[in-house]
């Protein structure tokens, strides 16, 4: 090939005119609007979907607790043959939590036969209140909805 040819060509394929290529200048406007209204569409369904999936994993740190100290409190009660210990709380330990503040007030009427216990916290700006008495009845008082006879785990449950 002649040396006209040969850039005669070069150029051609530097400008992609050969065999039919054809350049790329990037995404248009419309493309990228269309992937930034999916990403707002995902986002919206799944940001507070995974919020809710948090929270519920946050209450468990509040029943498991009140669980636990009901067992507590019937181990103290075959020992000691009453709830209390003082007259402002019960004769267990209250549990730590980082989402939950925990009470145990016992006696309703001057006795120490009954107690009822409480766990009340604030999650992703949502109050949450959850209780449980010497007859194993649990309550729960949440955002969610209200529970007289069980706890309310997640949006929707009911008793």
């Amino acid at each position: 090939m002649r040396l006209a040819n040969w850039k005669r060509a070069d150029s051609k394929l530097a400008s992609g005119k050969i065999a039919g290529l054809k350049q790329s200048g990037g995404f248009t406007l419309i493309e990228l609007m269309i992937v930034v209204a999916v990403i707002a569409i995902l986002s919206a369904i799944a940001i507070p979907a995974y919020n809710d999936y948090v929270t519920r994993g946050k209450l468990v740190d509040a029943t498991s607790n009140l669980a636990d100290m009901r067992i507590q409190l019937e181990q103290y009660y075959q020992d000691n043959r009453g709830y209390g210990s003082t007259s402002s709380s019960c004769g267990v330990a209250l549990p730590t939590s980082k989402y939950f503040t925990f009470s145990c007030k016992w006696g309703a009427s001057g006795d120490d036969q009954s107690y009822k216990a409480t766990a009340t916290g604030t999650i992703n700006n949502t109050n949450f209140t959850y209780t449980i008495d010497d007859t194993n009845t649990k309550t729960s008082t949440t955002g969610w909805g209200n529970g007289t006879t069980c706890w309310i785990m997640r949006k929707g449950d009911s008793c």
